[in-house]
């Protein structure tokens, strides 16, 4: 029968947690939230031919959102009170950037993309 005692990994791992939890307190962050917290959600749906995400973002204003998107990846860059979020979210299937719209209402970020047709297969002759 093993006990705590036994592992030879229990010291090691307070450890970390102890500096992880040092570290966040020293960027002034409360609770340690470093970027997307417990808090936030971010869910992808794919809705025919189109694809919407949405993210809650709490304590953010409006203006201090920033989205990029390269076709593939979704860049969120959030600042709010005492608190900055950044996430980069890999989309399932490629979209067109310049479709995209976005509405933020309540801490809730809502951007939508047309999605694009898959790559063609090519037949080798």
């Amino acid at each position: 029968m093993r006990d705590d005692r036994d592992d030879p990994f229990g010291d090691i791992f307070d450890e970390i947690e102890r500096m992880m939890s040092e570290m966040a307190d020293a960027a002034g962050e409360p609770g340690g939230d470093a970027g997307f917290g417990d808090e936030t959600h971010v869910s992808v749906y794919e809705e025919g031919e189109t694809l919407r995400l949405v993210a809650d973002l709490p304590g953010v204003d409006k203006e201090g959102i920033d989205l990029q998107c390269d076709g593939r990846t979704l860049t969120i860059s959030a600042e709010g009170t005492g608190r900055r979020f950044d996430e980069r979210v890999r989309l399932p299937v490629r979209v067109d950037e310049h479709s995209a719209s976005a509405s933020f209402n309540n801490g809730v970020l809502e951007v939508t993309f047309d999605a694009l047709e898959p790559s063609a297969d090519i037949d080798l002759e």
